[in-house]
């Protein structure tokens, strides 16, 4: 299997420590990067556990450069993209990897700009996929998710896409 390479925004890392999922996520075949910025996003206990994977050379973490905010801001970003989803996307297309992220005006904007996302229910099928999780194991925890993200509840297309993973994982 291909080595995926993506980078990571703080929402993804928030639901896999929320789902305990954080240590599947990295035994994925993926080369996982994220920004200082997004480190910063996190508590501390969580900092924490992603340094270790960054020790454990599972994790790259991108500290931004004077060269790099240049580039973000001549690239014409819109407002409402916050500095740490321009730093994600940024890195993305200085290292050709994909955006792992929930947030819809990143996600549009990555879209937009040809660069490739997925979000969770796409990482929940690396999992099945994988065999990291059962599909009962990942029915479970895409529950919980549901229970506990309302950005999932209130989203008919995610639902929806819920929905075809639970039949196809039965």
């Amino acid at each position: 299997m291909k080595t995926i390479i993506a980078v990571t925004d703080a929402c993804i890392f928030i639901d896999l420590f929320d789902l305990g999922l954080i240590d599947s996520f990295f035994d994925l075949n993926f080369e996982i990067h994220t920004t200082a910025a997004v480190i910063f996003e996190l508590y501390i206990a969580q900092q924490q556990v992603l340094k270790s994977f960054q020790s454990l050379q599972k994790l790259m973490i991108h500290n931004l450069k004077e060269q790099d905010y240049l580039e973000i801001y001549t690239e014409g970003y819109p407002k409402s993209l916050s500095e740490t989803d321009k730093s994600v996307l940024h890195i993305a297309n200085k290292i050709n990897a994909c955006v792992l992220s929930s947030d819809k005006t990143l996600r549009n904007y990555a879209k937009n700009k040809e660069i490739e996302y997925h979000g969770m229910i796409w990482i929940f099928d690396k999992f099945v996929e994988t065999s990291t999780l059962t599909s009962a194991e990942a029915k479970s925890k895409l529950n919980q998710l549901l229970a506990s993200n309302y950005i999932f509840q209130n989203n008919l297309k995610l639902l929806e896409e819920i929905e075809k993973r639970f039949e196809h994982w039965k």
